[in-house]
């Protein structure tokens, strides 16, 4: 096996332990905006609609709901404070793609994936135009991304990217080798890189859960924190045959429908306790860069960037040009626990940091000002599945795998579509209509998980290569390509 750039480039380890000195454990986005406070749900209330989940998924079910009909009852019920999960602490990169990539659509929905295409393309306009016609600032910036070669191999798939886009059609892409692409951003590392310039925007991750949640109680939503749902009951007949209740430790909400957009954790469905499981994600924010120090890495354009290795970086630059450098160790922990212990790994940041300053050794002496981590739902497809339950009355969304920032209003306009008994051209898709597969339970699970993990870092350490269970699962529709 061979050694990857970040085994061959490692910086002094004085160099990271004098970034990570001081480092505060929060995730910066939400130490950067006042935080809105709801009250919590006391007594029963009634409603059209009741939304399960304060994040992305159920702010924009809200806000679409309220679109749709603006007499209509809404209320959210949210079991800590809104934003303050995935959608408070992501890295902000808003994709077009509702399928975690071109490829990964292409290998399952092959008859669709140019309507998909389509479709997320349109539902991440529609994102961009609801920042003027709503009046929400969470500081959209449509600079598109950077995909990276930083192993040999690697441009040869950059090269193959670029020729199926041109194959289609599509002049939004463009491919920059050697020089080229270190005139974008100044890194040692980068071999080559492809630009997609129309699919790909980066904006505030808890700006917009904020300013949604804003805009949906200016609507006449009403939002309830610190509430969590203890139970969900549905009448079996009679008067109230179309009712879904919707039980918390002090109070109800007796509803017509419901959504549950509970992402990672737990659902309230039986028949959902095997479909998702959580991989925890780590992640850096540097102090701001000076000019100088903007000068030396270039990146005028503030595209977000992502290397394509299987275990991949994600980085971007916030508006006062701080540094966010997240991803690659993703870790799944027996049991499919959520726990904010597990939050804390300092072997975690220290590779990150590593990782940073191997890619932009320029910068040494920056410090870390904040790292966190969190738990992404991740599929076995990969992407987001929906369904209904309750006789049509429930509806659900989850299984993002990570790239759900745009993808959760497309999921919002699902659910409520269905919900309403519409066919639309979004719930004729077989990519909507079907549900992947679960995964098995433990210990199948924890054991058929880290051993993807264990051959991913192979296959990157060995130009890609997949060895046997990788090209099984591959060939079983359950292998990961991000």
């Amino acid at each position: 096996m061979g050694t990857t750039v970040f085994e061959r480039r490692r910086p002094a380890a004085s160099v990271v332990e004098h970034a990570l000195a001081g480092t505060r454990q929060a995730a910066f986005w939400l130490d950067d905006v006042d935080r809105p406070r709801y009250p919590k749900l006391s007594g029963a209330v009634t409603a059209d609609l009741a939304i399960v989940g304060g994040g992305y998924t159920g702010l924009w079910t809200a806000v679409l709901a309220k679109q749709r009909n603006p007499d209509a009852r809404v209320v959210l019920l949210e079991a800590q404070r809104i934003g303050w999960a995935a959608s408070g602490r992501n890295g902000g990169f808003c994709e077009a793609s509702l399928t975690h990539g071109r490829e990964n659509g292409e290998s399952r929905w092959p008859e669709e994936v140019e309507e998909l295409d389509r479709l997320g393309l349109e539902n991440l306009d529609e994102i961009e135009a609801a920042s003027a016609e709503l009046g929400m600032d969470f500081e959209f910036e449509r600079n598109g991304a950077l995909d990276l070669a930083v192993e040999p191999h690697q441009v040869e798939w950059l090269r193959e990217a670029a020729a199926d886009a041109a194959a289609r059609g599509d002049d939004s892409v463009e491919l920059l080798v050697g020089a080229a692409a270190r005139a974008e951003v100044n890194s040692p590392t980068y071999l080559a890189a492809l630009w997609n310039k129309r699919t790909s925007a980066l904006l505030h991750p808890a700006k917009l859960a904020f300013e949604l949640a804003r805009v949906a109680t200016d609507m006449g939503v009403q939002i309830f924190e610190q509430s969590p749902v203890r139970a969900l009951d549905t009448a079996t007949g009679g008067a109230d045959a179309a009712a879904v209740t919707l039980r918390t430790a002090a109070g109800a909400v007796h509803s017509s429908r419901a959504v549950l957009a509970t992402n990672v954790f737990p659902s309230l469905l039986k028949r959902n306790t095997l479909m998702t499981v959580p991989v925890y994600d780590y992640a850096l924010m540097s102090e701001p860069l000076s000019d100088a120090q903007m000068r030396e890495i270039g990146w005028q354009n503030r595209q977000g960037l992502g290397d394509v290795a299987n275990q991949f970086h994600y980085y971007r630059l916030s508006r006062d040009n701080r540094v966010l450098f997240g991803g690659y160790d993703a870790v799944y922990h027996y049991g499919r626990r959520v726990r904010q212990s597990y939050e804390q790994r300092p072997a975690a940041f220290e590779l990150l940091a590593n990782h940073f300053f191997t890619t932009f050794p320029q910068l040494e002496g920056t410090r870390f000002t904040h790292k966190w981590a969190g738990a992404i739902d991740t599929c076995t497809r990969f992407s987001a599945f929906y369904g209904t339950a309750r006789g049509g009355r429930v509806a659900y969304a989850a299984g993002y795998t990570g790239l759900g920032v745009a993808a959760t209003r497309f999921a919002a306009n699902v659910m409520l579509d269905r919900l309403a008994g519409e066919q639309t051209e979004r719930t004729r898709l077989r990519m909507v209509r079907e549900r992947p597969l679960p995964f098995p339970p433990e210990p199948i699970a924890a054991l058929g998980i880290n051993a993807t993990r264990w051959s991913l870092d192979r296959a990157d350490h060995n130009d890609g290569k997949r060895n046997v269970l990788l090209k099984t699962l591959d060939a079983l529709g359950l292998g990961f390509d991000s």
